[in-house]
C-alpha cells in the first residue's frame, strides 16, 4: 500500500472556459487546491501533481475523428456552439480539454501502477460528452476515454462508475450501454438531461450494468444516504470491481443554481467515506475521483476540499479546526413525502435490478 493520494491540476484547466457569463467556471478547482494547500494536506499523504494533456489517440478510443476535428476547428474560430446551445466554442478550450482527460488518464495510470492509492481530478467528470457530439459543458468524456485505456492498457474487465452528480450520466451511460462496465448514477429527476430512469438498464452483454437512481427535488441528507447505502454497496460487492471511478459531481448541494436538490457538506463527506471504503474492501484501494457539475464556486471547492481531505487521510491535526469550518452551518431540510418517493425509487430499482446479479430485493 503507498497510502498516498494524487491531487491533478494544472493552470491550463482555466482554459476549460466557455466565457464570464457561463455557469460552468473552472476558478472552481483552483479554489478547492487553494484550500487544501491552506490545510496542508500535501504533506506526504498527499500530494499534487500537474498532468499532461491528452493526445488525439488517445480521445478516438471513445471520440469519432470526425468530431475531435469538428471541435478543433470550431474552438480555432472561437464562436459558435458545440452542440444546441449550452456549450459555446471558445478560443482555448480544446486545449483545455485535452488537458483535463489528459488528468483523468494520469489519475489512471497513477493508481493501477500502485504509485499513489487514489487520485482526483477536479477537471474531469465530463459525463454528458457522447461519442460524436458535446453535450451539458462536456467536450470529451474523459471517464470513458480513461475506461477505454485502462482496458486496452492493463486488461481490466469490472470497473465500476459511481456518478453522484446532480445531472445523469448519459453519456457515459450510452458508451458502454451494451458492455458489463458497472455504471451507477444517482441524479435529480426532471432536469437536464431527461434520461436516467429506473428502466434504463443496459442491453445485450450490459443488462443489469446500468444502474439508475433518480431522485425528486428537494431530496436531503438523510434520504440520499439511505437511497445510496441501499443500493450501491450491495451492486459494488456483487461486481468485485477492479479499480472504482467516482464522479463526484456536486451539483447536489443546497446552494446550487441549478439542480435543486438539498445536500450539504456533510453528506458529501460521508458518501466520499463510503466509497473510499468500498474501493479499499472491494478493489484493493484503487479508487479513480473526477469533478463534474457544481456551479456554486465556493460550496463546489468546500466539498471538494472535504472529499479530498476525507479519501487521502491527510488532514493534519492542527489544521482540523479551520477544516471544520469548510461545513455548512443550520441547514435542515426534511420532508417525509421527499423521503417516501426516494424509498419507492429504491424499491422499484431494487426489483429490476438486483435479480440480475444475484441480490434480493
Amino acid at each position: 500500500m503507498t497510502s498516498v493520494t494524487a491531487f491533478l491540476y494544472t493552470d491550463t484547466y482555466l482554459t476549460y472556459q466557455f466565457g464570464p457569463g457561463h455557469p460552468f467556471q473552472p476558478k472552481r478547482e483552483k479554489y478547492a487546491l487553494d484550500l487544501l494547500q491552506e490545510l496542508h494536506v500535501f504533506n506526504g499523504k498527499a500530494k499534487h501533481l500537474e498532468p499532461p494533456p491528452a493526445t488525439t489517440e488517445d480521445l478516438l478510443a471513445v471520440h469519432t475523428k470526425e468530431y475531435i476535428d469538428y471541435v478543433q476547428r470550431m474552438c480555432d474560430e472561437g464562436h459558435g456552439y458545440l452542440d444546441s446551445g449550452d456549450t459555446p466554442a471558445t478560443k482555448g478550450l480544446y486545449g483545455g480539454a485535452l488537458s483535463v482527460v489528459g488528468g483523468s488518464l494520469l489519475g489512471a495510470k497513477l493508481v493501477l501502477e500502485g504509485e499513489v492509492d487514489h487520485a482526483f481530478n477536479p477537471g474531469g467528470g465530463l459525463h454528458h460528452a457522447k461519442a460524436d457530439r458535446a453535450s451539458g459543458f462536456c467536450v470529451f468524456n474523459d471517464i470513458a476515454v480513461a475506461i477505454r485505456y485502462l482496458q486496452k492498457s492493463y486488461g481490466l474487465e469490472r470497473i465500476v462508475v459511481i456518478d453522484i452528480d446532480g445531472h445523469h450520466g448519459d453519456g457515459t451511460q450510452e458508451i458502454f450501454y451494451d458492455e458489463p462496465i458497472l455504471t451507477i448514477s444517482t441524479h435529480r429527476t426532471g432536469i437536464f438531461p431527461g434520461t436516467g430512469y429506473v428502466n434504463e438498464i443496459g442491453v445485450g452483454n450490459g443488462k443489469g450494468y446500468s444502474v439508475n437512481l433518480p431522485l425528486p427535488e428537494g431530496t436531503f441528507h438523510e434520504a440520499y444516504l439511505h437511497a445510496f447505502t441501499e443500493i450501491i454497496p450491495p451492486l459494488v460487492e456483487a461486481y468485485e470491481p477492479e479499480i472504482i471511478i467516482s464522479q463526484f459531481g456536486v451539483d447536489g448541494h443546497y446552494l446550487d443554481p441549478l439542480v435543486g436538490l438539498a445536500l450539504t457538506t456533510k453528506t458529501y463527506e460521508e458518501v466520499s467515506q463510503i466509497i473510499h471504503d468500498l474501493s479499499h474492501s472491494f478493489a484493493g484501494g484503487k479508487l479513480l475521483v473526477v469533478g463534474g457539475g457544481g456551479y456554486s464556486v465556493q460550496a463546489v471547492a468546500r466539498c471538494w476540499a472535504i472529499m479530498f481531505a476525507t479519501i487521502s487521510q491527510a488532514l493534519p491535526e492542527e489544521s482540523e479546526e479551520r477544516y471544520n469550518q469548510l461545513f455548512d452551518r443550520d441547514f435542515h431540510l426534511k420532508e417525509k413525502r421527499v423521503f417516501d418517493r426516494v424509498e419507492d425509487t429504491v424499491k422499484r430499482l431494487k426489483e429490476r435490478v438486483f435479480p440480475l446479479h444475484d441480490l434480493e430485493s
